[in-house]
């Protein structure tokens, strides 16, 4: 059975939300995963039922992190914060996983800290899936990191790699890198420097470049980025959904679109993936969507407990075991 800590306080919907997806989880999988709910346990019984099913319990952290706050110094003064003490679970061995719909900024800097990280990663990554014509495309960085360098995003392509193969079973994931061109002379000295990182690395099974029109059609399955870019295309997919609900509301008769538009409207919505797992550290920590519902909250515990069945982060390790030598490989590369 699988330890799931669970950040209660985190999120606008918190403690609530946190307590519903966890209950939900538990009686939708029964047996598969604890989960330990981290927070004010005046606040959390307050929510819970008076006897507590099986599989859930609460684990007591008097302070919470909030959203204006600096990461790194909210860490350091709130030790008894609930993203602490949750990812201290881990760190100890008592919990197999993390997971918090708090500030991703402090669940970060947190997961370094106490984690670190793993073997020839510099920075962690938001590993976001994104739907397509077909499978789910994992775009490395969601939104983690805004200044990188190419071996940075080397480190993000091996990364979603291992994760998109423990999650979909992919054996040898394609891997593409967004930019304005197919060409690969296209884009800044950063995206074509990266190009000739991706290309010269026979771990990687690289695609070339992809643009924007593409990803949409699935012309990759881990998609590479900085940050930046990423989180803008995120947010732009979020709102695609309810841009064209509202246009066919508009338009047609609400009996003949409603019912194929909810399909389509699930496949957008964040909420049926459930959270972003922090790729790069040593261990599972998952990140929600700040406004996650119970039913997200539901799914991102699926997502951690799969995580830690199929070894994700071990698998990771040894996959970038290798990318010790990627210093030097970068050095070479700008004396051309």
């Amino acid at each position: 059975m699988n330890r799931i800590a669970l950040d209660a306080m985190g999120g606008d919907g918190a403690p609530r939300a946190m307590i519903e997806g966890a209950l939900s989880a538990v009686r939708e999988w029964p047996g598969h995963f604890s989960v330990a709910l981290v927070g004010d346990p005046g606040r959390l019984k307050a929510d819970l039922p008076a006897d507590l099913p099986d599989g859930i319990g609460i684990v007591p952290a008097s302070e919470v992190v909030e959203m204006h706050e600096s990461p790194v110094r909210a860490i350091r003064r709130k030790s008894d914060s609930s993203i602490v003490v949750g990812l201290d679970l881990l760190r100890q061995g008592t919990a197999d996983a993390f997971i918090s719909a708090g500030p991703t900024g402090a669940v970060m800097a947190a997961s370094r800290f106490l984690l670190g990280m793993l073997p020839g990663v510099e920075r962690p990554t938001v590993g976001t899936l994104f739907p397509t014509a077909g499978e789910p495309t994992l775009v490395v960085d969601g939104g983690a990191n805004v200044d990188t360098r190419p071996s940075h995003l080397l480190q993000f392509a091996h990364l979603g790699s291992v994760y998109m193969r423990a999650l979909l079973g992919l054996d040898r994931p394609r891997v593409g890198l967004l930019n304005i061109g197919a060409e690969p002379g296209k884009g800044g000295n950063r995206v074509v420097a990266t190009y000739r990182l991706l290309q010269e690395d026979s771990h990687l099974n690289f695609v070339g470049n992809v643009e924007g029109h593409q990803i949409i059609r699935g012309a990759c399955d881990v998609l590479v980025c900085d940050g930046f870019v990423g989180n803008v295309l995120l947010k732009f997919y979020e709102s695609v959904a309810g841009f064209m609900s509202g246009m066919l509301e508009r338009k047609l008769d609400p009996a003949v679109w409603r019912e194929a538009f909810q399909e389509i409207d699930a496949a957008l919505d964040y909420i049926e993936y459930g959270g972003a797992p922090l790729l790069g550290v040593n261990g599972v920590s998952v990140i929600c969507h700040g406004a996650s519902p119970p039913r997200a909250i539901k799914n991102a515990i699926r997502v951690a407990s799969t995580c830690v069945e199929t070894g994700m982060v071990e698998d990771m390790a040894a996959d970038l075991s290798s990318l010790s030598r990627t210093a030097r490989v970068w050095r070479r590369i700008r004396r051309r």
